[in-house]
Parts: structure tokens; C-alpha cells; sequence
């Protein structure tokens, strides 16, 4: 279990809850708490279910898709669409059905015993029967101001998103790892020439990826060097770099496409200490389905697939969540709210 988060002893820590009267909370059968593909989905089947969802948009509602130009790739648009767009549909579509979307972020959950109780933005009470976490997983920018202002418009943490709009074009990846070297392979589809930049002057990624970029004649490796400025006004017209041996800084001056391949963070620090994760923080669900480790609490999307990460697997996930999530309410019923909070289960010490 990744346990950052909870106090030394492993519990969780529930202080926050402290101060918060629960006496007059909503209680619902389903809130879904984020807002990207997964979320809208998981909303979308359990409002068509009749379980009027409540969803969370969180800090960034839409998740990564919102800094997605053209989306060309989901399947049923065959013109394409922009990522905010897209996300728009998903949002009127779950609305039209019964979904009640809020703005705000749920920082604190007590999973302890149902109805759950949930803290949005640390001080608004919830109880949920059932709780869907989609919240999805950040990229890993380097935090180049440059590098923020053009995402979308030449920056990109997504090669199978972004790679078929630089046909003919060269562009630069930053990473060492599989995932830089797969994200360079795939460019090569599109790209006349792939910059792979690698602040060492070894690789992370297995032999096996390794192997792969080197015999890709496309594929250049500019070792010990890193990103210092992503140039351009309306979009990607070169970027600034520092020979980390020599200190020399220069210009490649020929790259259009910046593609960051860093890795991701999964955004499930609310959750940490409750539900099973991986060491890098993804939570980990049961066999092919959305369960978690705490009865009536699913998972779906980024926040629990660091493989794929996806528009339309995250939605397919939260498809599934729902479902599950409707089914185990059929079986489970509902649980009946305490009259004092001294009812409930205490922390195991």
C-alpha cells in the first residue's frame, strides 16, 4: 500500500474532519469525484441508472483533455474535436440525464464505514453511499514558464495524442525512461526527425526499448543536455538547451513539436492511507474490475491506469465503475447515516 499521507502509526489521519458538523449533510447514493472522460462516463450510466450522481469537478475540470487542441483519435468524430469541447459534451450530456455537478475538490475522505463521509474543499460535508475516484493523473512538466504557455500549441505529455499533427516536422523528447523511448519510436510514424534529450549520458529505459530507438535512424540521441526555454509566441519555433558538461547554451532552432516523457502523477492524495496503490501512487483495483480494497469505493481512469491513459480506456472505465457501483448498491443497499459520529468505528490504533 502507499501509505504517504497517513500518520507514523499507518491509520489515516481524520483531524480535519474534527471541527465539521455532519448533522445536516447531503447524503448520496453515488459521487463520482473528478471530472476528465472517466468521471463524465461514470456519471452518465448511474444518472441513466436513476442514482442521481453527484460529481466533483476538482481543480482542473475536464482533466488533461482541456489542454488538448484537436482530438482526432476518439472514436465517432471522425472530423475531429477540441479537448475542451469534447469535455463539454461529456458534461451537458451527463447533466441531461440527472447529474449534479458541482465545482469543487474533495480534499479529505473516512472511509472507515458507510455512508462515507467526504470534505469538499475542506469544509463542505458529504455522505456517499458509493464513491467513483476519477481524478486522473497530472503530467510531469519541467515548469518552463514558456513551456506552460504553449502546452497545446507544440508542448505535449502525449505522443498518441499530438504525434499526427507534425507530419514532416521534427520535433524534440525530453526523457530516459520506456516511456520516452516509446513516445520517440511512435513519433517516427509522423516525424522526419525525433531529438530524444536525456540529461545523463545513460538511459533508464530497458535493454530491450533501448535497442529500439538506437536502431531508429529518425531517432537522435543528444545526451547530457537539458531544456532550458521552449521558444515562440503562438506556437513551438524552437527550444533553448544547456550542454550540462560543457555549459555551453544553444539553439535548436529546427524543433516545432516539445514532448515531455517524465512520467505522470496520479492525483489520488486524498485517498492515500485509504485504498491500496502502487508505489508510484496509482490505485490499484481488483482483477478486470473497478473494486478497490474498500467495499463500494471504485476506481477508474488515470487516476488508476498508468499504462494506457487514454480518452476513450478512461471512459470505458468509467462505464465499468458505474456499473459496478450499481450493482453492488443492488446487493449492498443502503447504509444507515449514524446519529453521532461517536457510532462510528474508531481509527484501529
Amino acid at each position: 500500500m502507499h501509505e504517504n499521507g497517513a500518520r507514523s502509526n499507518g491509520h489515516p489521519d481524520l483531524s480535519a474532519f474534527e471541527d465539521v458538523d455532519f448533522s445536516e449533510a447531503e447524503v448520496r447514493d453515488v459521487v463520482v469525484v473528478g471530472t476528465g472522460p472517466a468521471g463524465w462516463t461514470a456519471a452518465l450510466y448511474t444518472a441513466r441508472a436513476d442514482l442521481e450522481p453527484l460529481i466533483f469537478m476538482g481543480p482542473e475540470p475536464g482533466g488533461q483533455l482541456t489542454t488538448t487542441t484537436d482530438v482526432e483519435n476518439y472514436p465517432g468524430f471522425p472530423d475531429g474535436l477540441l479537448g475542451p469541447e469534447m469535455m463539454d459534451r461529456f458534461q451537458e450530456q451527463a447533466e441531461q440525464f440527472g447529474t449534479d455537478s458541482r465545482y469543487g475538490t474533495v480534499t479529505h475522505v473516512d472511509f472507515r464505514e458507510r455512508p462515507y463521509r467526504l470534505l469538499v474543499d475542506g469544509e463542505t460535508p458529504i455522505y456517499a453511499q458509493t464513491v467513483i475516484v476519477s481524478t486522473g493523473a497530472s503530467a510531469r512538466y519541467l515548469g518552463l514558464e514558456n513551456e506552460q504557455r504553449l502546452i497545446g500549441k507544440g508542448v505535449s505529455a502525449c505522443a498518441t495524442c499530438d504525434g499526427s499533427f507534425f507530419r514532416g516536422e521534427t520535433v524534440a523528447v525530453v526523457g530516459g525512461g520506456d516511456s520516452a523511448m516509446e513516445e520517440s519510436t511512435f513519433l517516427t510514424k509522423f516525424a522526419d526527425k525525433v531529438y530524444l534529450i536525456h540529461r545523463r549520458d545513460e538511459l533508464r529505459a530497458s535493454k530491450i526499448m533501448q535497442k529500439r530507438a538506437f536502431q531508429n535512424d529518425k531517432i537522435e540521441f543528444v545526451w547530457n543536455t537539458e531544456v532550458i526555454d521552449v521558444l515562440g509566441e503562438d506556437a513551438v519555433e524552437g527550444i533553448e538547451v544547456i550542454d550540462n558538461e560543457t555549459g555551453e547554451t544553444y539553439v535548436m532552432d529546427d524543433v516545432t513539436g516539445f514532448f515531455l516523457a517524465i512520467g505522470h502523477t496520479p492525483n489520488t492524495g486524498p485517498f492515500e492511507g485509504w485504498l491500496n496503490m502502487d508505489e508510484n501512487g496509482y490505485i490499484l483495483t481488483e482483477g478486470a474490475t473497478t473494486y478497490t480494497n474498500v467495499p463500494g469505493v471504485f476506481a477508474a481512469g488515470d487516476a488508476q491506469d498508468d499504462e494506457y491513459r487514454q480518452a476513450v480506456t478512461a471512459a470505458g472505465t468509467g462505464c465499468k465503475a458505474a456499473i459496478d457501483a450499481e450493482r453492488w448498491l443492488s446487493e449492498h443497499g443502503e447504509a444507515e447515516v449514524p446519529k453521532s459520529e461517536t457510532d462510528r468505528r474508531p481509527v484501529e490504533a
